[in-house]
């Protein structure tokens, strides 16, 4: 590992926690300004979005489309090295099972995602 991998733990954990799992519209975007670049790009299986504004209704959008208590947990910490990290997580009620799993892959510039690919794992993986 680099020496920015701590960075790049911090950087994805707060993504999956203040913008992916934020049901206030307002502190996300506010996360968003604080952990994306301004001309990001969020690459999801069957969407792309860029700029803060998109990004932020994406993860409204989708959890718009999920359970109240429906939250997405860490499964370890990041890892990366050269600008790219990523993070595997869970997700499903916080004390219930798991439903979907996935890994976050973001290229990140200067200490801010650049560019987020979400990988969803088939269901049986």
């Amino acid at each position: 590992m680099t020496s920015d991998a701590a960075d790049d733990d911090g950087i994805l954990q707060a993504n999956l926690k203040r913008v992916f799992s934020e049901r206030d519209a307002s502190l996300r975007i506010a996360a968003i300004r604080d952990l994306y670049s301004p001309d990001a790009v969020l690459y999801e299986p069957d969407s792309i979005k860029a700029g803060y504004d998109a990004i932020s209704q994406a993860v409204e959008d989708l959890l718009a489309s999920l359970p109240p208590a429906f939250v997405f947990s860490p499964l370890g910490p990041a890892v990366g090295h050269h600008g790219l990290a990523r993070l595997r997580w869970r997700a499903g009620p916080p004390d219930g099972p798991v439903v979907v799993t996935g890994t976050d892959v973001a290229r990140i510039e200067a200490g801010r995602i650049a560019s987020l690919h979400v990988f969803i794992d088939p269901p049986d993986a």
